[in-house]
């Protein structure tokens, strides 16, 4: 096998993840299927925990890497596709969601969290109103994803199922009206920037 550094092991790792689920995932597989002793993992990474996260950054990475806004972009749209993206990344991979789940931004992140950021407030959102609809957005999403990998549905003949598709937009679409509700009149209807 090739030398052994720290992209290999997280793309192992996340092979082994999409294989196995997350609560199989452990050093001792690990370390197996790179043919490596258990110890050489942590060279590379000092726990489990430290391994769990780079995986977990790495399996962000679609999203991480998305185009970000312009300011002609309309913040609706936007906001929208920001979200959908986000849970197609997370469904990316088996346990997706449950692997991200906590995970706090990385130093990389937070420019683009910023950028993020300024692009609704540039569209007239209240600033305090976007940091809220971006984490309620973000958690939404992952609790969306959580239920829909573990596939845990509760059918009932008084209730009819309801897709995890169906379901996510809809609520996606809550978040958003209530959003657009909180606007300022002069800026609730137009593209960033303009009024």
């Amino acid at each position: 096998m090739a030398k052994l550094d720290r992209v290999t092991v997280i793309t192992e790792a996340l092979d082994l993840l999409d294989e196995v689920g997350l609560d199989a995932v452990s050093t001792r597989p690990l370390a197996k299927r790179l043919g490596v002793q258990q110890p050489s993992l942590f060279w590379h990474f000092r726990s489990k925990e430290e391994l769990l996260a780079a995986m977990a950054e790495a399996a962000m990475a679609p999203h991480a890497t998305a185009p970000l806004p312009q300011p002609t972009d309309d913040w609706r749209e936007w906001f929208l596709e920001n979200t959908r993206d986000f849970r197609r990344t997370l469904l990316l991979r088996r346990d997706g969601a449950r692997l991200h789940a906590g995970l706090l931004p990385g130093k990389a992140d937070l420019g683009r969290i910023t950028h993020k950021m300024a692009f609704l407030t540039g569209a007239g959102v209240p600033e305090a109103d976007a940091q809220m609809a971006m984490l309620a957005a973000s958690r939404f999403t992952v609790g969306c994803v959580l239920e829909e990998q573990a596939d845990d549905r509760v059918t009932s003949e008084s209730v009819p199922p309801i897709g995890h598709e169906a379901a996510f937009e809809a609520g996606l679409a809550l978040i958003l009206g209530g959003l657009i509700a909180r606007m300022p009149d002069r800026s609730s209807s137009g593209r960033a920037g303009q009024e």
